[in-house]
Protein backbone atom coordinates (compact mmCIF):
# COMPACT_ATOMS: atom_id res chain seq x y z
CA UNK A 1 0.00 0.00 0.00
CA UNK A 2 2.93 2.39 0.63
CA UNK A 3 3.56 2.62 -3.11
CA UNK A 4 0.21 4.40 -3.48
CA UNK A 5 -0.59 5.83 -0.06
CA UNK A 6 1.05 5.81 3.36
CA UNK A 7 -1.63 4.78 5.85
CA UNK A 8 -0.26 4.64 9.37
CA UNK A 9 -3.15 4.51 11.85
CA UNK A 10 -1.61 2.42 14.60
CA UNK A 11 -0.69 4.99 17.27
CA UNK A 12 -2.77 5.35 20.45
CA UNK A 13 -3.86 8.94 19.83
CA UNK A 14 -7.33 10.22 18.80
CA UNK A 15 -5.93 12.35 15.95
CA UNK A 16 -5.32 11.65 12.27
CA UNK A 17 -3.67 14.06 9.86
CA UNK A 18 -4.28 13.46 6.16
CA UNK A 19 -2.69 14.83 2.97
CA UNK A 20 -4.63 13.01 0.26
CA UNK A 21 -3.49 15.33 -2.57
CA UNK A 22 0.18 15.32 -1.58
CA UNK A 23 1.27 12.74 -4.17
CA UNK A 24 2.97 13.53 -7.46
CA UNK A 25 3.98 10.20 -8.97
CA UNK A 26 2.08 8.48 -11.77
CA UNK A 27 2.14 4.79 -12.61
CA UNK A 28 4.37 4.02 -15.60
CA UNK A 29 1.48 3.24 -17.93
CA UNK A 30 -0.15 6.60 -17.15
CA UNK A 31 3.12 8.52 -17.35
CA UNK A 32 3.52 7.28 -20.92
CA UNK A 33 0.15 8.62 -22.05
CA UNK A 34 -0.29 11.81 -20.01
CA UNK A 35 -0.41 15.02 -22.03
CA UNK A 36 0.50 17.12 -19.00
CA UNK A 37 3.93 18.42 -18.13
CA UNK A 38 5.28 17.75 -14.67
CA UNK A 39 4.86 21.39 -13.68
CA UNK A 40 1.23 21.40 -14.87
CA UNK A 41 0.51 18.47 -12.58
CA UNK A 42 2.38 20.00 -9.65
CA UNK A 43 0.42 23.23 -9.99
CA UNK A 44 -2.86 21.42 -9.29
CA UNK A 45 -1.48 19.01 -6.69
CA UNK A 46 -0.87 19.90 -3.04
CA UNK A 47 2.90 19.63 -2.66
CA UNK A 48 4.36 19.92 0.84
CA UNK A 49 1.08 19.06 2.59
CA UNK A 50 2.61 15.68 3.41
CA UNK A 51 5.11 17.55 5.58
CA UNK A 52 2.26 18.97 7.66
CA UNK A 53 0.57 15.58 7.84
CA UNK A 54 3.49 14.16 9.84
CA UNK A 55 2.35 16.29 12.80
CA UNK A 56 0.41 13.26 14.00
CA UNK A 57 1.79 9.76 14.32
CA UNK A 58 -1.52 8.64 12.81
CA UNK A 59 -1.46 9.91 9.25
CA UNK A 60 -2.60 9.32 5.69
CA UNK A 61 -0.28 10.66 2.97
CA UNK A 62 -0.98 10.04 -0.70
CA UNK A 63 2.00 8.91 -2.77
CA UNK A 64 0.15 9.04 -6.09
CA UNK A 65 -0.91 12.11 -8.01
CA UNK A 66 -4.54 13.17 -7.99
CA UNK A 67 -4.21 12.80 -11.79
CA UNK A 68 -4.07 9.03 -11.22
CA UNK A 69 -6.93 8.91 -8.74
CA UNK A 70 -8.45 11.64 -6.63
CA UNK A 71 -9.23 10.46 -3.10
CA UNK A 72 -11.30 13.59 -2.52
CA UNK A 73 -13.82 12.63 -5.18
CA UNK A 74 -16.47 9.92 -5.23
CA UNK A 75 -15.52 6.66 -7.00
CA UNK A 76 -17.39 7.51 -10.20
CA UNK A 77 -15.49 10.82 -10.46
CA UNK A 78 -12.14 9.78 -9.01
CA UNK A 79 -10.32 9.47 -12.35
CA UNK A 80 -10.02 12.57 -14.50
CA UNK A 81 -10.85 11.74 -18.11
CA UNK A 82 -12.15 14.91 -19.77
CA UNK A 83 -10.74 18.45 -19.53
CA UNK A 84 -13.93 19.41 -17.70
CA UNK A 85 -12.90 17.00 -14.92
CA UNK A 86 -9.69 18.94 -14.23
CA UNK A 87 -9.65 22.72 -14.69
CA UNK A 88 -9.92 22.46 -18.48
CA UNK A 89 -6.56 20.71 -18.83
CA UNK A 90 -5.82 18.46 -21.79
CA UNK A 91 -5.10 15.32 -19.77
CA UNK A 92 -4.25 12.39 -22.03
CA UNK A 93 -2.58 11.65 -25.34
CA UNK A 94 -5.00 8.75 -25.45
CA UNK A 95 -7.63 7.65 -22.97
CA UNK A 96 -6.47 5.05 -20.41
CA UNK A 97 -7.75 1.57 -21.26
CA UNK A 98 -10.60 -0.02 -19.33
CA UNK A 99 -8.11 -2.49 -17.86
CA UNK A 100 -5.97 0.33 -16.50
CA UNK A 101 -9.03 2.16 -15.17
CA UNK A 102 -10.14 -1.01 -13.35
CA UNK A 103 -6.69 -1.41 -11.80
CA UNK A 104 -6.70 2.20 -10.62
CA UNK A 105 -10.12 1.84 -9.04
CA UNK A 106 -9.01 -1.31 -7.23
CA UNK A 107 -6.23 0.74 -5.64
CA UNK A 108 -8.67 3.52 -4.78
CA UNK A 109 -11.06 1.04 -3.15
CA UNK A 110 -8.21 -0.66 -1.26
CA UNK A 111 -7.04 2.66 0.17
CA UNK A 112 -10.53 3.54 1.38
CA UNK A 113 -10.91 0.09 2.96
CA UNK A 114 -7.61 0.50 4.82
CA UNK A 115 -8.64 3.98 6.00
CA UNK A 116 -12.03 2.64 7.11
CA UNK A 117 -10.42 -0.17 9.09
CA UNK A 118 -7.92 2.19 10.72
CA UNK A 119 -10.56 4.73 11.73
CA UNK A 120 -12.78 1.97 13.13
CA UNK A 121 -9.91 0.76 15.29
CA UNK A 122 -9.24 4.24 16.68
CA UNK A 123 -12.94 4.91 17.30
CA UNK A 124 -13.18 1.67 19.24
CA UNK A 125 -10.17 2.75 21.26
CA UNK A 126 -11.20 6.36 22.00
CA UNK A 127 -14.90 6.74 21.24
CA UNK A 128 -14.35 9.98 19.32
CA UNK A 129 -11.45 11.13 17.16
CA UNK A 130 -10.46 14.18 15.09
CA UNK A 131 -9.07 14.29 11.56
CA UNK A 132 -7.32 17.23 9.91
CA UNK A 133 -7.84 16.94 6.14
CA UNK A 134 -4.94 19.06 4.83
CA UNK A 135 -4.91 20.71 1.40
CA UNK A 136 -3.58 23.77 -0.41
CA UNK A 137 -5.11 25.93 -3.12
CA UNK A 138 -4.07 28.25 -5.94
CA UNK A 139 -4.73 31.98 -5.83
CA UNK A 140 -2.79 33.25 -8.85
CA UNK A 141 -4.66 31.58 -11.68
CA UNK A 142 -4.33 34.67 -13.85
CA UNK A 143 -0.66 33.83 -14.40
CA UNK A 144 2.69 34.32 -12.68
CA UNK A 145 2.74 38.06 -13.40
CA UNK A 146 -0.95 38.74 -12.75
CA UNK A 147 -2.14 40.10 -9.41
CA UNK A 148 -3.27 37.50 -6.88
CA UNK A 149 -6.95 36.70 -6.53
CA UNK A 150 -9.02 38.94 -4.26
CA UNK A 151 -7.85 38.34 -0.64
CA UNK A 152 -11.40 39.00 0.56
CA UNK A 153 -12.45 35.77 -1.15
CA UNK A 154 -9.23 33.84 -0.56
CA UNK A 155 -8.26 33.51 3.11
CA UNK A 156 -4.79 32.30 3.99
CA UNK A 157 -6.41 29.32 5.69
CA UNK A 158 -9.91 28.21 4.76
CA UNK A 159 -11.53 25.90 7.31
CA UNK A 160 -14.09 23.69 5.58
CA UNK A 161 -16.93 22.39 7.74
CA UNK A 162 -19.67 21.94 5.16
CA UNK A 163 -19.78 18.13 5.36
CA UNK A 164 -20.29 17.81 9.13
CA UNK A 165 -23.00 18.44 11.72
CA UNK A 166 -21.55 21.86 12.53
CA UNK A 167 -23.69 22.40 15.64
CA UNK A 168 -22.66 19.08 17.16
CA UNK A 169 -18.95 19.66 16.53
CA UNK A 170 -19.02 23.39 17.38
CA UNK A 171 -16.72 23.14 20.47
CA UNK A 172 -14.05 21.29 18.48
CA UNK A 173 -14.22 23.47 15.36
CA UNK A 174 -14.47 26.75 17.25
CA UNK A 175 -11.47 25.87 19.41
CA UNK A 176 -9.44 24.89 16.35
CA UNK A 177 -10.22 28.16 14.54
CA UNK A 178 -9.62 30.24 17.67
CA UNK A 179 -6.24 28.64 18.35
CA UNK A 180 -5.19 29.00 14.71
CA UNK A 181 -6.19 32.67 14.64
CA UNK A 182 -4.42 33.28 17.93
CA UNK A 183 -1.08 31.92 16.76
CA UNK A 184 1.71 34.49 16.33
CA UNK A 185 2.65 34.01 12.68
CA UNK A 186 5.63 35.93 11.34
CA UNK A 187 4.81 38.88 13.58
CA UNK A 188 1.10 38.95 12.73
CA UNK A 189 -2.05 36.84 12.80
CA UNK A 190 -3.15 34.45 10.08
CA UNK A 191 -6.27 35.18 8.03
CA UNK A 192 -8.37 32.15 9.01
CA UNK A 193 -12.00 31.94 7.85
CA UNK A 194 -14.62 29.24 7.55
CA UNK A 195 -16.28 27.97 4.34
CA UNK A 196 -15.20 30.95 2.22
CA UNK A 197 -13.37 29.15 -0.57
CA UNK A 198 -14.09 25.47 0.15
CA UNK A 199 -16.57 23.58 2.31
CA UNK A 200 -14.92 20.15 2.15
CA UNK A 201 -14.93 17.38 -0.46
CA UNK A 202 -15.81 13.72 -0.76
CA UNK A 203 -13.25 12.47 1.78
CA UNK A 204 -14.71 14.32 4.80
CA UNK A 205 -18.23 13.73 3.48
CA UNK A 206 -17.53 9.96 3.38
CA UNK A 207 -16.07 10.08 6.89
CA UNK A 208 -19.02 11.93 8.39
CA UNK A 209 -21.49 9.75 6.48
CA UNK A 210 -19.89 6.55 7.75
CA UNK A 211 -18.81 7.50 11.27
CA UNK A 212 -21.35 10.17 12.26
CA UNK A 213 -20.77 11.59 15.73
CA UNK A 214 -17.64 9.50 16.27
CA UNK A 215 -15.32 11.45 13.95
CA UNK A 216 -14.83 15.18 13.39
CA UNK A 217 -13.04 15.74 10.08
CA UNK A 218 -11.99 19.37 9.54
CA UNK A 219 -10.86 20.31 6.03
CA UNK A 220 -7.95 22.76 6.07
CA UNK A 221 -7.11 24.53 2.79
CA UNK A 222 -3.95 26.63 2.93
CA UNK A 223 -3.57 29.27 0.24
CA UNK A 224 -0.31 28.75 -1.64
CA UNK A 225 1.36 31.79 -0.12
CA UNK A 226 4.07 29.38 1.09
CA UNK A 227 5.27 28.62 -2.45
CA UNK A 228 5.32 29.94 -5.99
CA UNK A 229 2.36 28.13 -7.50
CA UNK A 230 3.69 28.58 -11.07
CA UNK A 231 7.22 27.27 -10.52
CA UNK A 232 6.27 25.23 -7.42
CA UNK A 233 9.36 26.53 -5.64
CA UNK A 234 8.78 26.24 -1.87
CA UNK A 235 9.36 28.83 0.83
CA UNK A 236 10.47 26.41 3.53
CA UNK A 237 10.50 29.00 6.29
CA UNK A 238 6.81 29.70 5.69
CA UNK A 239 6.00 26.00 5.29
CA UNK A 240 7.55 25.36 8.70
CA UNK A 241 5.72 28.36 10.19
CA UNK A 242 2.40 26.95 8.94
CA UNK A 243 3.37 23.61 10.47
CA UNK A 244 4.03 25.34 13.80
CA UNK A 245 0.64 27.06 13.63
CA UNK A 246 -1.11 23.73 13.04
CA UNK A 247 0.96 22.10 15.79
CA UNK A 248 -0.28 24.71 18.26
CA UNK A 249 -3.91 23.70 17.62
CA UNK A 250 -3.39 20.04 18.50
CA UNK A 251 -3.61 20.25 22.32
CA UNK A 252 -6.90 22.13 22.05
CA UNK A 253 -8.25 19.63 19.52
CA UNK A 254 -7.37 16.75 21.83
CA UNK A 255 -8.91 18.51 24.82
CA UNK A 256 -12.21 19.22 23.06
CA UNK A 257 -12.52 15.81 21.35
CA UNK A 258 -12.08 14.08 24.72
CA UNK A 259 -14.94 15.96 26.42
Amino acid sequence: MNEFCVIDLNSPTPLITAAIHNGHKLSQHLERITALTEIERLREEDPYTGFWATLSTNHIISQRSRFEFDLNRAPEKAIYILPSDAWGLNLWKKKPSDKILDQIMQQYAGIYKAINDGINKLVQMFGKIAILDLHSYNHRRGGPDAPPDDPALNPEINVGTGTMDRDYWAPVVDRFISDLRGHEFQGRKLDVRENIKFRGGYFPSWIHGNFGESVCCISVEVKKFFMDEWTCKPDWDTIEDVSNALQETLPGLMEEISK
